[in-house]
């Protein structure tokens, strides 16, 4: 969400104040609190999906593969990564769900605003930098080897895809990480309208 959809949000938001009551009011807000959860969902839920569709390529390309032990190391740690960041995002899917309709919007709504800061400011936000190169070298890897019908040693030895992955790489490099950093920005954004909300919810509500 942009910065100018939240000043509309708001703007709209604060013209219902005037004219609802507290319990309308209370409803307004829940209702652009958990549409607002919904877009991390939605973000979280795509990665787990993506990493699922990677696991079962993983699979089945070893499963052609048993006999090139070093394409099938290079799968396994592939297989590692994918499952750590599923299982992180399946966490994180659960820690953000509605587990307690009745407890209050105001707590409901700052226990997800802690987990998502500790998610996106937290000592571990900048861990992407390493993961993201490792994870796409591997993925690449483990494609173009296995489409080259060729074992792992013999397709890195050929001049023509080494110089194929030494163009590829620097580009599909920048594409990822400008992709990751739009979507950094879009969660942080909505991460402080999040904690906006939640101030308005002290002090109006």
């Amino acid at each position: 969400m942009e910065n100018n959809e939240l000043v509309k949000i708001w703007k709209d938001s604060d013209k219902d104040i005037h004219q609802k009551s507290k319990d309308e009011l209370k409803l307004l807000l829940a209702s652009v609190t958990r549409n607002t959860i919904n877009k991390f969902l939605y973000i979280m839920g795509a990665g787990i999906l993506s990493g699922i569709g990677l696991l079962i390529f993983l699979t089945f390309t070893s499963l052609n593969r048993l006999d090139d032990p070093i394409y099938l190391i290079n799968n396994i740690s592939l297989g590692i990564i994918s499952t750590l960041s599923i299982v992180s995002g399946l966490v994180s899917w659960y820690k953000l769900q509605d587990k307690d309709p009745n407890q209050p919007l105001r707590n409901w709504l700052e226990l997800r605003i802690k987990h998502l800061s500790i998610l996106l400011k937290g000592k571990f936000n900048k861990l992407y930098i390493v993961i993201l190169p490792l994870t796409y070298a591997l993925t690449v890897l483990s494609i173009h080897v296995y489409f080259e019908n060729k074992p792992f040693l013999e397709v890195l030895g050929s001049a023509e895809a080494m110089i194929g992955l030494i163009i590829g790489t620097p580009i599909g490099l920048f594409v990822s990480y400008f992709a990751v950093r739009k979507i950094r920005k879009h969660e942080l954004t909505n991460l402080d309208f999040l904690k906006d909300l939640h101030n308005r919810l002290c002090n109006e509500v």
